[in-house]
């Protein structure tokens, strides 16, 4: 059968588009259950969508209560270690969920101002860390930042926390890498995670930095993660 979804267009006005839904055949006496109220999986990225205009994540049921939306790419990375995308006030009740202590944000530009309230709103702490997102074969990730990065991670106190850039591919996926090393994971399993999230737009330089990065001098500080060997 199919079903009819608006879609919120930029220039405020709706399309409809045909969404093909299948069901089993014993199924079919049954109503259609709502949708997830958290899926942790990731969403399409703008990149990825064919359409010139953004989707609207924000659900509910029959009842008219709004769902959680998790930001985009968002995954737990360990016990109270997160991360994802740049989220925006459609995921602000998602993170609250989260209990979050402390957020690392790996971009240049300003922190959004309703970002802001939302963070002393919950008295969350902002450690930014301006890290440009560049193309190949023009990257240069700074090794500098990234540790300085790593040290507030690993720090306990910090936690919960979240880590994010833009869309949670590159630059995020490099700081996990380096977690992972000082977790002694094996390289194929750092860069399996990596290219999870990165998909199509794996970057070589990315993965060259991880496998070059020496965590030693992390070494004599407690890893207080459930998962410290893969």
């Amino acid at each position: 059968m199919k079903q009819h979804a608006t879609v919120a267009a930029t220039a405020d006005t709706c399309k409809t588009i045909e969404i093909a839904v299948v069901e089993r055949q014993h199924h079919r006496s049954q109503p259609l259950l709502p949708p997830q109220a958290i899926k942790l999986s990731p969403v399409p990225t703008a990149d990825e969508n064919p359409y010139d205009f953004d989707f609207n994540y924000s659900c509910a049921d029959d009842n008219g209560e709004e769902f959680f939306i998790p930001p985009l790419n968002f995954a737990m990375v360990d016990n109270g270690i997160f991360r994802s995308g740049f989220p925006d006030v459609d995921n602000f009740s998602f993170l609250q969920t989260l209990g979050l202590r402390s957020i690392i944000y790996l971009c240049p530009e300003p922190y959004p101002e309703a970002n802001m309230e939302f963070l002393k709103a919950n008295d969350i702490r902002l450690f930014q860390f301006g890290i440009k997102n560049c193309k190949e074969p023009f990257v240069n990730i700074p090794e500098e930042k990234i540790r300085e990065a790593l040290g507030v991670l690993i720090d306990v106190r910090n936690h919960p926390v979240l880590i994010h850039c833009k869309r949670g591919k590159h630059r995020t996926g490099c700081l996990v890498g380096c977690l992972r090393k000082l977790q002694k994971w094996c390289l194929t399993s750092v860069f399996d995670e990596y290219q999870r999230f990165a998909a199509a737009k794996a970057r070589v330089s990315d993965q060259r930095f991880m496998e070059l990065f020496d965590a030693s001098s992390f070494k004599q500080q407690s890893l207080p993660f459930s998962c410290s060997k893969r």
